[in-house]
């Protein structure tokens, strides 16, 4: 196949903005839809092909938009429904698509569906929601437990039934096995379809059917007492269940009706488990992200390895996709460092398959602490201390002006001490930078159809050094990563190595001939394009 004939979210990166942290339009402190408007000539500059948007509905925001009390409006706090018309207009004139997160498993406990649903055991949404009798000798109906701390039940008093919350109390799960909740959501996906959305991030999607029989959840033999209490069950009746797939048939068939829209489903499992939700008997989602990447020790042969089984695991014709970060997890440059960090964006933006970036990692952003009265996390709270993710999501670092000039108000997070360093301003022009390794590897990966659409394939390495092909047609690229902090010299006997640098992650040494081996220095990744 030509570059042509593959779909723009086969060839291009999707960036992740959390908006209320991306840019403050209206100066109160928390981003909004005008501030990312404003910065779409950086994005375009910086060279993605699309933004997928963290929730912007309504919401009580008891965990900042993934509990939405209506799902075909704009929440007052990011802007009105004419803001998003514009965004979605000026993105696209830049050719830049737009995907909104679909929070599909659970609602807020404010949204009018759960009000109804709660205000009698007759109303006619009872149904739509998970409502069960105490057990026998009181208490929760099983030991189901919620991913943010404690039971996932809740007693609800005036109807003496508790209804089940895969998250906060605030967040109850929908019944997706009620045919009308299953019309009303795909109803609210079509909205947005129609309003000219390119797609979802389906969130949590994971958990969208619990076990029939509501069995209790078997205990996990390989809990430590430093994990979230959470794991301290193995999630078998509560999260993927078979019935999911069909539900996630539904979505895409809805999906297709449409030109080049894209489903992208939030699971965490292991990945033979992960693959099986692009379809089973049909096609179910686009890309199920994979987030191998932001789990595993930063480990060349561990992640060589994992690279080789993912590939090998994908059913034929899946298009794989990989993850470095994102708004629940601790940024790379603080998992890795920042030497580290330029490894990761060249392999993140040179394997085969779809890359998102996390906002701010392209510079280099790290994880801020939080002080115990700027915490705003729910699962803070819920979880315990350590668990929350405001690290993560610390306003966007764009110059060295106060806030960096993300808002003359009062930030809702605080931002890193670094800020007058780490920005986007110092690093524009600075042809060293991480930014400027991120645009060169942007530009590399959209001039090149090997290094977006083409084969892959592992090479033989040992220690701390990964190494892969690319090749399309002609055109042939080599990869390799030192993940070490030493030189490490690479020789490869099954391909012939000459040719020369197309770019290193220190941005010195293009144009430099390769023959026989190659030499990397501590932290380096190299990618050379062979001529042999």
């Amino acid at each position: 196949m030509s570059a042509e004939q593959y779909l723009w979210w086969q060839r291009g990166v999707i960036y992740q903005i959390y908006p209320r942290s991306f840019m403050d339009g209206n100066d109160d402190g928390i981003g909004d839809l005008p501030g990312i408007l404003s910065r779409l000539d950086y994005l375009e500059w910086l060279g993605v092909d699309a933004i997928w948007l963290s929730p912007i509905f309504p919401s009580p925001m008891a965990d900042f938009g993934y509990d939405v009390s209506d799902y075909v409006g704009i929440d007052p706090v990011f802007g009105t429904m004419e803001d998003f018309d514009r965004l979605v207009r000026e993105a696209h004139a830049r050719g830049i698509r737009v995907l909104l997160d679909f929070v599909a498993n659970h609602t807020s406990d404010q949204h009018p569906w759960f009000l109804e649903s709660r205000s009698s055991r007759q109303s006619p949404k009872r149904d739509w929601y998970i409502w069960r009798d105490a057990a026998p000798g009181g208490g929760p109906p099983n030991n189901w437990l919620s991913a943010f701390g404690g039971s996932a039940w809740e007693w609800d008093a005036e109807t003496g039934q508790y209804y089940f919350h895969a998250f906060l109390k605030e967040q109850p799960d929908l019944n997706w096995r009620n045919p009308d909740v299953q019309r009303a959501m795909l109803d609210a996906m079509r909205f947005w379809f129609d309003r000219g959305v390119d797609g979802f991030r389906l969130d949590a999607i994971w958990h969208l059917i619990k076990d029939g029989q509501f069995r209790d959840n078997p205990p996990n033999p390989d809990y430590k007492p430093t994990d979230s209490p959470y794991h301290r069950l193995l999630p078998v009746f509560t999260t993927d269940r078979p019935e999911i797939h069909p539900v996630l048939a539904m979505m895409r068939r809805l999906a297709d009706e449409y030109d080049e829209r894209v489903l992208i489903g939030e699971i965490y499992l292991p990945v033979e488990r992960l693959v099986t939700y692009y379809g089973l008997s049909e096609p179910e989602l686009h890309l199920p992200y994979n987030f191998q990447l932001l789990l595993l020790p930063w480990d060349a042969r561990r992640i060589q390895a994992t690279i080789d089984v993912y590939e090998a695991l994908l059913p034929s014709g899946a298009w794989p996709n990989w993850v470095l970060g994102n708004h629940d997890r601790p940024r790379i440059a603080s998992r890795v460092g920042r030497a580290q960090a330029r490894v990761a964006t060249m392999l993140l933006l040179t394997l085969r398959g779809t890359p998102t970036i996390y906002y701010g990692d392209e510079i280099g952003m790290v994880n801020v602490e939080i002080p115990p009265e700027a915490i705003q996390d729910p699962v803070e709270r819920t979880a315990g201390r350590g668990f929350g993710r405001d690290p993560e999501r610390t306003p966007m670092q764009w110059d060295s002006v106060p806030n960096a000039g993300f808002t003359l108000g009062q930030p809702w997070l605080p931002l890193s001490p670094d800020y007058p360093t780490c920005n986007v301003e110092a690093q524009r022009d600075d042809p060293r930078s991480i930014l400027t390794l991120h645009r060169r590897l942007l530009a590399l990966r959209r001039a090149e159809p090997a290094l977006s659409i083409g084969s892959y394939r592992s090479l033989p390495a040992e220690g701390e050094l990964i190494a892969y092909l690319r090749e399309d047609g002609e055109r042939r690229f080599l990869i390799v990563l030192n993940f070490g902090h030493w030189v490490r010299r690479y020789a490869c006997g099954q391909i012939d190595l000459r040719g020369s640098v197309v770019l290193s992650t220190y941005l010195d040494r293009e144009g430099e001939m390769v023959d026989r081996d190659l030499l990397l220095r501590p932290d380096e990744g190299v990618i050379i394009g062979l001529t042999g």
